[in-house]
This record gives structure tokens, sequence and C-alpha cells, in this order.
């Protein structure tokens, strides 16, 4: 289990705000993604709630290869209490393309990686399968995720990958492994989320020992 938020190192129509972005320690840093995730900066930052958001923000780009698997996942984290938004580079520290938040539910994508098609899907599958984790935990209105598959499940090729990019964070190794499997795997993620949205996710996706031993001990099963 971990806390508070997982970060993918890689992750609209602008609402201007009432007042500007309380002063932050630094752009581009930990600080200014924190405020950005606590909802106390709010300048450029716009929710999205279909593929014709992003398109208005990149005007001269196409997303229809990814636009059906877009919206499907959009709608149902949308009933699940999961909401998407774009933001402006200034707030992901380098190397950050999109950032879940498992304490607000909020998952943000930095507008600087976002007129890519292909980033923009995987963006979508991976920070939606941290949302998938933190509803296989028990419930979204929670901070804790777990994970969803048996970790010999995935694929060596996303643990080796993960293994390297997440040296310096190795606790984290277990949840991004398969967040980059999803990541790059069509309707994986759109499966999961449809599993949570019904009600059936430990149905659906039997929980790892460590993670039934949680769900029972916290009374979501029995």
């Amino acid at each position: 289990m971990k806390k508070l938020f997982v970060a993918l190192l890689s992750s609209v129509v602008l609402a201007t705000p009432v007042m500007a972005d309380p002063e932050v320690k630094g752009w581009k840093t930990y600080d200014s993604m924190g405020c950005m995730l606590l909802g106390d900066c709010t300048d450029d930052i716009q929710q999205v709630r279909s593929i014709r958001d992003v398109q208005k923000y990149y005007p001269s780009d196409s997303y229809s290869s990814v636009a059906s698997e877009f919206d499907s996942i959009v709608g149902t984290l949308d009933k699940i209490g999961v909401k998407v938004f774009l933001a402006d580079e200034k707030y992901f520290p380098s190397g950050h393309r999109g950032v879940y938040h498992t304490v607000t539910n909020n998952f943000f994508l930095n507008t600087n990686f976002m007129h890519q098609e292909g980033v923009l899907m995987s963006v979508m599958r991976h920070e939606g399968w941290h949302a998938a984790q933190d509803c296989m935990a028990g419930t979204i209105n929670n901070s804790m995720i777990a994970i969803i598959m048996p970790e010999d499940d995935v694929p060596m090729l996303w643990q080796e990958m993960v293994k390297r990019t997440y040296m310096l964070q190795p606790s984290a190794i277990p949840w991004e492994k398969e967040a980059m499997w999803a990541g790059k795997t069509e309707n994986m993620t759109m499966n999961a989320l449809a599993a949570c949205a019904a009600g059936n996710m430990w149905e659906t996706y039997e929980p790892t020992p460590m993670t039934r031993e949680w769900l029972v001990e916290n009374g979501y099963i029995k």
C-alpha cells in the first residue's frame, strides 16, 4: 500500500481563477505540484470531460485514433468520482507527464506532452490504472492503493523498464510496473475502471493475498 500520490515519470478550456495562484517556492518542483494537487493553485488548469477539450487545446493535432478509448476512460472515471485535468507544465517537476492524487481523486496531465495522441493515451491509461489501484484498496475514498495483478504476471519488459526508471524509488516498483504495462495496452485500464464502476472489482480481479488480508481487516470483504 502507498499513501498520498503516485507520479508518472515521463504525465481544455482554461478557466480564469478568481485570484492568482498562491506563492510557491519554485515552479517545476514538487512544491508547485503539491500546490496543484491540493487545489491551492488553479491558474492554467482545466478539467477535461472528453477528447474535445483536448482537441481545443491543440487544434492542429488529431486524436481520432484514440478518441473512443479516451472518452470511455474519462466517462468511467467520472462515474467513480475521479476528475481529469490538463495543467500547465510549470506545475510538474522535470520528466513528469502526469500524476494521480489518491486524496483528492484527481489526476493531472502535463500540457507540454499531450499534443501527441500516443503519449496522451499512454498517460491516461497509466494514471487511470492508479485510480483502479485506488479502487482495489477498498474505495477511492481512502488514501491507499493496492496492486491489481500478481507481480509475476507483469511482462518482463515492463518489470525491467520500471526497475531502471524507479531505481531511486524501489518502494514504488510494484505499483508502477503494472501501471506502465497498462499504459501501453489498449483497454486494459478501461476494463479495470469498468469493474470498479460496476462494484465488482474483487470478483473481476482476484486480490493478492496481502490485499485480501487488508480488505478483510478493514471490512471491505468477508
